[in-house]
C-alpha cells in the first residue's frame, strides 16, 4: 500500500506569489507548458527567468497560437544557444563596467578584490531563509544562482544587481563548474559583491567545498552562509524525526548520483543498511531501483518504510509513501520528477501522514 498526495503550504509569501504570476505576460518566443507554470523553481525555460535576466536576453514578440509548439528538445537547444550568444558578450560588458567602477572609487590605487558568499537558500520555502542570507542577497553586485533557487529569493535582490543562471540538470549544465569558478573569480577581481545561491545548503552534495576551495586559493575571501538543508526541512515538513530514541540512532546522507549516467548509486556500503539508521537520498530518482535491491541485499527488512517527496516545502510538494520493496514501483507509477528527496528508515511510520497501521504510529491519513 503507498500513499500519494499534494500537502499544502499556506505561507502569506506563497499567496503573494501566486497571486503576482497571473499577471505575468511572454516576453520571449519560447513555449512552455502552462501546467508546469506554477513551478516555485526556475527551470531552464521559465518565463520570469527571462523577465529577471532580461539585461541578457532582448524581448521579443511571442509567436503566434497557430504556429506549432516546438518540442522540449527544440526548447531546449534554444536556450543552449542563446545562453552561449547572448551572455558571454554582456558579461565581459559588465566585467568592464564593474572594474571602471573600482578604479574610479579607489584611493590611492589600492583596491583589494571583492567578497564572494556561498549562500544556502533552504529547500524551496522562502520564509526558511537566514536573515543573514537575506541581508547578503540585498547587497549582492552580481548572483549566480541554481536551478532549485525559488522565484520568491531571486524577488530579494537589489534594483541594480544582476542575475546570472548557471544550473544543472541531468544530461545539461548551463556553465561547467570549471566555467562557475572562473566567472566567481573573475567578478571579485573586478571588486564586486558576488553570491553564488545553492539551493539547500551550499556545503550539502552542492560543490560549495569546491567553490571555496579553488577561490581561497586565488586569495579571494569566501564567506559560506549556510541553508536549511532538504534533509532537515522536509522531514520537518512531514512529521518525520531523522533520529528518534529507540528507533533510530544516526541519520546518514547519500547521494544516488551515478558514474556517467548509469543505474547504480556511486556507493552503497554493507553498513548503508543498518536498521537503526535513517538514510536520506539526494539526487537519486534514477538510481532508486538499484539503490533499493542493494539495501535489501545488504540486509535492510524489505518492509522499511520509505518515502519520496518532489519538490519538498514548496506548494507543489507531492509525497509517496511506500515499503522499500514497493518503493520503486509505487514513484514510478506516481511519475515523480526531480527535485525529489528519499527517505528511508523506521522514522518514516512516525509521521503523521504514514498510512500504514503500525505500533508505532496511527494511520492518520487514508489513501486516496
Amino acid at each position: 500500500m503507498a500513499l500519494v498526495q499534494r500537502i499544502p503550504i499556506s505561507s502569506s509569501s506563497v499567496r503573494n506569489w501566486q497571486q503576482a504570476r497571473t499577471n505575468l505576460s511572454p516576453i520571449s518566443c519560447l513555449h512552455y507548458n502552462t501546467a508546469s507554470s506554477s513551478s516555485p523553481f526556475t527551470e531552464k525555460h521559465s518565463v520570469e527567468r527571462y523577465q529577471r535576466d532580461q539585461w541578457l536576453y532582448k524581448a521579443v514578440e511571442p509567436t503566434p497560437p497557430s504556429t506549432p509548439s516546438p518540442s522540449p528538445f527544440e526548447d531546449e537547444v534554444f536556450v543552449r544557444e542563446n545562453d552561449i550568444a547572448s551572455q558571454l558578450p554582456e558579461l565581459k560588458k559588465l566585467l568592464a563596467v564593474l572594474r571602471e567602477k573600482r578604479v574610479k572609487g579607489c584611493k590611492g590605487g589600492d583596491c583589494g578584490p571583492g567578497d564572494v558568499y556561498l549562500v544556502g537558500t533552504g529547500p524551496g520555502d522562502p520564509e526558511l531563509l537566514t536573515l543573514k542570507a537575506v541581508r547578503v542577497i540585498q547587497s549582492a553586485d552580481l548572483l549566480l544562482y541554481d536551478r532549485l533557487v525559488s522565484n520568491d529569493v531571486l524577488e530579494l535582490i537589489a534594483p541594480d544587481a544582476r542575475l546570472l543562471y548557471v544550473g544543472k540538470t541531468a544530461g545539461y549544465h548551463s556553465r561547467t563548474q570549471e566555467e562557475i569558478h572562473e566567472l566567481l573569480l573573475s567578478f571579485a577581481e573586478a571588486g564586486a559583491t558576488v553570491v553564488r545561491l545553492k539551493g539547500g545548503d551550499p556545503l550539502v552534495f552542492g560543490r560549495g567545498g569546491e567553490e571555496m576551495d579553488f577561490l581561497q586559493q586565488q586569495g579571494i575571501r569566501v564567506q559560506v552562509i549556510p541553508g536549511i538543508t532538504a534533509a532537515s526541512g522536509i522531514a520537518a515538513e512531514l512529521g518525520i524525526p531523522l533520529t528518534h530514541r529507540g528507533v533510530a540512532t544516526s541519520v546518514r546522507f547519500l547521494t544516488g548520483h551515478s558514474r556517467k549516467g548509469g543505474t547504480d548509486p556511486l556507493f552503497v556500503a554493507e553498513n548503508a543498511a543498518d536498521p537503526d539508521t535513517t538514510l536520506v537520498v539526494y539526487m537519486g530518482l534514477g538510481t532508486l531501483p538499484s539503490l533499493a535491491q542493494k539495501l535489501m541485499d545488504h540486509g535492510l527488512p524489505c518492509d522499511t518504510p520509505a518515502v519520496a517527496v518532489e519538490r519538498g516545502t514548496t506548494p507543489l510538494q507531492r509525497t509517496v509513501f511506500a515499503e522499500l520493496k514497493d518503493f520503486a514501483t509505487e514513484i514510478q507509477s506516481a511519475g515523480l520528477v526531480s527535485p525529489t528527496l528519499i527517505i528511508i528508515g523506521k522514522v518514516v511510520e512516525l509521521s503523521p501522514l504514514w498510512p500504514h497501521c503500525t505500533k508505532e504510529s496511527s494511520c492518520l491519513v487514508e489513501s486516496r
